[in-house]
């Protein structure tokens, strides 16, 4: 474990000492989102296969703090073992470089955080990382882009936690829809309601108190998860759900029968990336970042861009004056 230790801190140091000397440039406004940066336990490797796995997450940390981005969200499985001091290590100096770097850092409760029996502890060294969480959901605002943070582990929540959780997220996104400050909303926890993984499979509880309210939402377009071990992209009811459990667990194989769901990225499928998203007047461009094979430089291979609110309802503004214009000249009047 320790030789472990000393090859990431070395992959991870030898990574960022060649930008260690460049000049700070303008402020960056682009959010960054990475999950399941966990060191792969023993137990997994029984089914799943390594590959580089501790570099991988060390060139992800150094690529991230070479970007100096707004904003990091920390989608859940940060370390292996979060009851375990020794598993945040390589962790808190990455998260003590991001934030003397200008970088805000937020984070959601994954399962290995509260796993086995003391999880209590995993979480409280959680919640010491990553302060400003509170466990049933809260926001953080960059260039009018609200970012909702919920937390998925609902075994791990008491009945009147589950209930706070979706009465407070449920006005949260009225009041975000209403704010006119917010011009898009991005909805993240760790549980995938939609993945194809073969490991893990779908989220049912996030479907059931999560998703709705996100389709409905006029200004959330963008349903961030991780969990499953995959980049996997869906739309359902004309919304977007990306998977990025990219940071350097153990890939998971993924379904392609007639069960599977229709997977929009069947084409791009790396081992390990992160997403970052930026906002350009009324889109949000969001591209996933593949590492190469020598695990340091990246590709933005996949990208794709979401409208804004104020875009969509100029869209169906303009939309319903031609069906209006239609309808006139029909002779059928609106009422």
């Amino acid at each position: 474990m320790k030789q472990k230790q000393f090859l990431f801190c070395t992959a991870f140091f030898a990574c960022a000492f060649s930008f260690a000397q460049v000049p700070v440039e303008s402020p960056s406004k682009k959010l960054y989102f990475v999950s399941d940066t966990q060191q792969p336990m023993l137990v997994e490797k029984l089914w799943l296969k390594s590959n580089n796995n501790l570099k991988a997450t060390a060139g992800i940390f150094a690529n991230i703090l070479k970007e100096k981005p707004a904003h990091l969200y920390m989608l859940g499985d940060v370390v292996g073992l979060g009851s375990s001091r020794r598993k945040w290590k390589n962790v808190d100096m990455f998260l003590d470089s991001c934030r003397k770097s200008g970088t805000g850092v937020c984070g959601v409760l994954g399962n290995h955080e509260v796993m086995g029996r003391r999880k209590k502890k995993g979480e409280a060294n959680f919640q010491k990382r990553f302060p400003m969480n509170v466990r049933t959901g809260y926001v953080s605002v960059t260039d009018s882009v609200a970012v909702v943070l919920l937390n998925s582990n609902f075994r791990k929540l008491s009945a009147a936690d589950v209930a706070a959780q979706k009465e407070w997220y449920k006005q949260t996104m009225t009041s975000l829809d209403a704010a006119d400050s917010i011009r898009a909303v991005i909805v993240c926890c760790h549980h995938a309601p939609f993945t194809n993984s073969k490991i893990v499979g779908c989220s049912h509880k996030v479907q059931d108190y999560f998703v709705e309210d996100y389709i409905s939402s006029k200004k959330a377009q963008l349903f961030i998860t991780g969990h499953a071990h995959a980049f996997e992209h869906f739309k359902v009811k004309g919304k977007d759900f990306v998977v990025i459990g990219g940071g350097g667990g153990l890939n998971q194989p993924l379904k392609k029968d007639g069960k599977s769901f229709t997977d929009v990225a069947t084409g791009y499928k790396p081992p390990f990336h992160y997403l970052s998203v930026q906002r350009t007047g009324d889109l949000l461009s969001v591209t996933s970042h593949a590492i190469n094979d020598d695990f340091q430089s990246f590709t933005g291979k996949y990208q794709f861009d979401v409208i804004t609110a104020s875009q969509l309802n100029l869209a169906k503004t303009a939309e319903a004056a031609t069906e209006e214009d239609k309808i006139k000249s029909s002779g059928t009047s609106l009422k």
